[in-house]
């Protein structure tokens, strides 16, 4: 009897390469997994990825192909890609009776269900609104219940791997890393429990996780200055963090970033969830553990730390997405 196909889009990201590592280790998945540079179709072979497919969510011509087979779905894709994400799941809605289970990644507080964020009562400062990067995450939700299907989310917090990547430069030349959030706690989660708790949810199926909405966080909330030093104790070196004023984070990184670092620095991310525990049976991995041993993909992540990063310093990376639209 053959195994069901799953399909794992953004497979070559962080979570998508510890995703594809899981369910290759599970061996109850046939792996269907998506790349958009066939150069990484051989790394995504060997994390153990039975198919790879080209999969682009600006190109539909790709889609028909990468869902051929398929009855459960990992769908994860980065802001700018909301547009094509929006019109993919209008696609999945047509294949209903196909799709039995879609597995999405989103962000905790995306809707009023799991954790209620309002404006009024948790920004940090007068006038700072619901952050749009939230409301994306929520239209993502959303566009795949709209169409009918078995839907879980995973609401994750802030993820670790992305707190420090536009500060390598000077964490390694100079000790030190600068952002905004300070002294406010958040508990910071790391990709490969995000991964897990994927793996495990896909596995157990929609009978047990359909129309669930699961928050996903780390072990404990940690400062800046907390971060600092698991960094520096991983590095075996000291590491400094400096405060940055908001208003030069939004100069470097444009305004609908510095609206979610408004939304980390009120204190709406402090809490720990149980949910992954309640999936996986296991705490999650603090920040140092994650710097410092490796996932299922092989690697530790001290050593992601300096791979690709979507922000860069002087440039808007949310500029075109701040313009979509809610389907």
């Amino acid at each position: 009897m053959s195994k069901p196909i799953v399909l794992i889009t953004s497979a070559t990201g962080r979570i998508g390469r510890e995703l594809v590592a899981r369910l290759a280790q599970g061996q109850q998945f046939t792996v269907r997994a998506c790349y958009f540079s066939e150069s990484k179709a051989e790394q995504l072979k060997a994390l153990g990825a039975d198919e790879t497919v080209k999969f682009d969510l600006s190109d539909p011509a790709t889609w028909a192909a990468a869902l051929e087979g398929v009855s459960a779905v990992y769908s994860a894709s980065l802001d700018p890609m909301l547009d094509g994400h929006l019109n993919f799941c209008r696609a999945l809605g047509e294949r209903k009776k196909q799709i039995k289970h879609v597995v999405r990644v989103s962000c905790m507080g995306a809707d009023t269900n799991t954790a209620d964020y309002d404006a009024g009562t948790h920004a940090s400062r007068a006038g700072a609104g619901i952050p749009l990067m939230l409301q994306h995450y929520w239209w993502g939700e959303k566009a795949l219940i709209d169409a009918g299907l078995n839907v879980t989310a995973l609401r994750n917090n802030f993820f670790m791997n992305h707190l420090l990547k536009t500060d390598c430069e000077t964490i390694e030349n100079e000790g030190w890393f600068s952002n905004p959030l300070g002294g406010m706690r958040n508990s910071f989660v790391a990709t490969r429990d995000i991964a897990e708790a994927a793996a495990v949810v896909l596995a157990e199926g929609p009978e047990r996780h359909g129309n669930k909405f699961y928050d996903i966080t780390g072990p404990a909330p940690q400062s800046m200055a907390e971060i600092a030093a698991d960094l520096g104790r991983a590095m075996g070196r000291e590491i400094e963090y400096r405060a940055q004023p908001m208003e030069q984070f939004e100069a470097d990184f444009g305004a609908t970033r510095a609206e979610f670092f408004e939304y980390l620095t009120n204190g709406f991310y402090t809490r720990c969830s149980p949910d992954f525990y309640n999936i996986t049976g296991h705490k999650p991995t603090s920040y140092y553990d994650y710097l410092t041993t490796k996932g299922a993909s092989g690697e530790t992540g001290l050593e992601e730390l300096w791979q690709g990063n979507l922000w860069k310093k002087g440039v808007d990376a949310m500029k075109d997405a701040a313009g979509a639209k809610a389907s």
